[in-house]
C-alpha cells in the first residue's frame, strides 16, 4: 500500500468558547489532537471549527470506546470502515459535518487515508475529498503506545477558575457566563480560607480591576502553598466578553508552538495579529464609553494566511478605554488599545 511513514502522536488542545454581545455563545471544548510529523493535523484545515473525538468531557466509557476504536479494537463506526477524526465542538452530530479518514491495518502498520467531509453515513470522495490530506502510514509501536497513554485517564484539563472582585454583580453575571461554556467558576473575597484540595482543582484565577497588589500577593501564597501552578488573570474591564476571553486563554495550556494566533496588538488605528498556519481569525473591538456602557463592533472575519497582519481599526470603534478580542480555532487572545503603534505586547498576550 502507496504512503509514506509519518510519526504520529498526540497533544492537549483547545477549541475555546466564547459569548457573544448578543448572548449568543460557543461551548469551550478540551481535546486531544493529533500530530502528524510534530503538527496538528487540524492546521492543515484552515476554516475548520471542530474537535477530536478525543475530547475530555465525553463519559469515560465514551472516551475508552473512541480510543479503542482508533486503534481498530471495535468496529468503524461508520460504512467503508471510516473513522470520524474532527467533528462539530457543539453536538458531535454527523449531520453538522465532520472529517473522517479510512483507517486500517497493514501488517504492524496503521494507514490512514481518503479524508473527507461527510454529513452522512456515506462519504463522497470526488465532491468532497480532501487532496493533498494523506495517506499517512503509522508505526504500529509509535500509534499503539500514544493512544495507550490515553486510557488511564490522563486527559483532565483543569476548567475552574476562582474569581476575586469587589463587584459581585459583574462576578455572577461571568461566571454564569463561563458555566454556560463549560468552564466551572466559584466567587471568593479571599483563598486564603480555601482547602488547598479545593484549591488544586483551579486553573486560574482572576482579579478583577479593584483588587489591591497585597491581596493578589496574598492569594497567589494561597495556591503556592498548595502547590498549585495557578494561572493569574488581571481583569482589563468589566466587559464580560472581554474577561471570559481571558480567562480562556489562561486555561489553554498547550505549547506556544501549537498555537494558531500568537500575537496581538492594537491601537487607535489599527490590530497586527500573527497566525502560524492559514485560518479564520474574527477580530471584535469593545469600549466603554463615558457612562460606563459597552459598545461592541466587528473589526475583522476572514482567513489569513501565515504571518504578521495589520488590521485597521475604526476610530470610533476603539476611542476612549477600549479592547480587542482575536478569535482562531483554538485560540484566544486579548489586548487593550493603546494610543501609539500596535507592537502585539499588551495586558493579556503572550509576546
Amino acid at each position: 500500500m502507496a504512503a509514506e511513514y509519518a510519526t504520529f502522536g498526540l497533544a492537549p488542545a483547545t477549541r475555546a468558547g466564547g459569548v457573544q454581545a448578543d448572548r449568543d455563545f460557543q461551548v469551550h471544548r478540551d481535546f486531544m489532537d493529533f500530530l502528524v510529523d510534530g503538527r496538528p493535523l487540524l492546521f492543515r484545515l484552515c476554516d475548520l471549527d471542530a474537535v477530536s473525538p478525543l475530547a475530555s468531557d465525553v463519559p469515560p466509557a465514551i472516551f475508552t470506546a473512541q480510543v479503542r476504536g482508533l486503534l481498530l479494537e471495535t468496529d468503524a463506526p461508520l460504512p467503508g470502515g471510516r473513522h470520524v477524526i474532527y467533528g462539530c465542538p457543539e453536538c458531535a452530530d454527523l449531520a453538522c459535518g465532520a472529517v473522517t479518514a479510512v483507517i486500517l491495518r497493514d501488517g504492524d502498520d496503521f494507514v490512514w487515508r481518503d479524508f473527507a467531509w461527510q454529513t452522512a453515513a456515506h462519504a463522497d470522495l470526488e465532491l468532497n475529498g480532501y487532496q493533498g490530506i494523506g495517506p499517512y502510514r503509522f508505526a504500529g509501536a509509535e500509534y499503539r503506545a500514544a493512544l495507550a497513554t490515553l486510557l488511564d485517564g490522563a486527559v483532565r484539563p483543569l476548567r475552574r477558575v476562582l474569581l476575586i472582585g469587589a463587584r459581585v454583580a459583574l462576578l455572577t453575571r461571568l461566571a454564569a457566563a463561563l458555566r454556560t461554556i463549560g468552564i466551572g467558576a466559584d466567587i471568593t473575597e479571599d483563598a486564603r480560607d480555601v482547602p488547598a484540595d479545593e484549591l488544586r482543582s483551579y486553573g486560574a484565577v482572576a482579579f478583577g480591576r479593584a483588587v489591591t497588589e497585597d491581596r493578589r500577593a496574598s492569594v497567589r501564597r494561597a495556591f503556592a502553598d498548595a502547590g498549585v501552578d495557578v494561572r493569574p488573570v488581571d481583569g482589563l474591564a468589566p466587559i464580560v466578553p472581554v474577561l471570559v476571553a481571558q480567562i480562556e486563554h489562561a486555561l489553554d495550556r498547550g505549547p506556544a508552538e501549537r498555537r494558531r494566533l500568537t500575537r496581538l496588538g492594537a491601537s487607535g488605528a489599527a490590530a497586527d495579529v500573527e497566525v502560524t498556519s492559514p485560518c479564520r481569525v474574527r477580530l471584535t473591538a469593545y469600549r466603554l464609553d463615558r457612562l460606563h456602557r459597552t459598545h461592541v463592533h466587528e473589526v475583522f472575519d476572514g482567513v489569513l494566511a501565515p504571518g504578521d497582519h495589520r488590521l485597521p481599526l475604526d476610530a470610533g470603534a476603539v476611542k476612549g478605554e477600549a479592547f480587542v478580542v482575536a478569535r482562531a480555532p483554538g485560540s484566544v487572545l486579548v489586548t487593550a488599545v493603546t494610543r501609539g503603534a500596535p507592537d502585539g505586547r499588551g495586558p493579556g498576550n503572550p509576546g
